[in-house]
């Protein structure tokens, strides 16, 4: 069985890409399911930076902490008011000042591996992941979201201490 670079074990679906990209998929036909879109997009990429921009990954750590912090809704908020800020009328830059209260990306990387990871996402027999529920997939996509935000920022073993 393969392992994904995360760390974590291929799933009955495949790899963690293959699972982003079914829930991506799934996304599309489901308007509720994709409320939490950038939750999705900000574990994956903080699961696997490699995949993403360097110079995006502390904005996506911090967005997963106001997740955490404060909910779906809060999420939400800030993302219409980001939309409404990115109007041709308005013309006003990126407003990071929201996220500003939340802990910067540790430098170093995470930890290495993760207690949750995409292929341990439940899906049901019809292929989607919101079989139980949109509430049911929301807890499951906090857990993500929890264990990358404590990967990120459990200690790193530093070089063992000479004698």
């Amino acid at each position: 069985m393969a392992s994904c670079d995360c760390g974590a074990s291929e799933g009955p679906l495949g790899l963690c890409a293959d699972y982003y990209h079914a829930i991506l998929a799934e996304e599309q036909r489901d308007p509720e399911m994709y409320r939490w879109h950038l939750v999705v997009v900000c574990v994956y990429l903080l699961q696997h930076p490699a995949e993403g921009s360097q110079k995006h990954l502390d904005g996506q750590f911090r967005w997963l902490q106001l997740y955490v912090d404060q909910g779906l809704e809060a999420v939400l908020r800030l993302q219409r008011h980001q939309v409404s800020r990115n109007n041709h009328r308005v013309r006003a830059a990126y407003d990071v000042s929201p996220l500003e209260p939340y802990e910067p990306l540790p430098p170093g990387g995470h930890s290495g591996g993760f207690r949750a990871a995409f292929t341990g996402l439940p899906y049901g027999e019809d292929g989607s992941f919101v079989f139980e529920g949109h509430e049911a997939y929301g807890n499951h996509l906090l857990t993500l979201a929890e264990a990358t935000l404590e990967s990120w920022t459990t200690e790193r073993p530093g070089p063992p201490e000479r004698g």
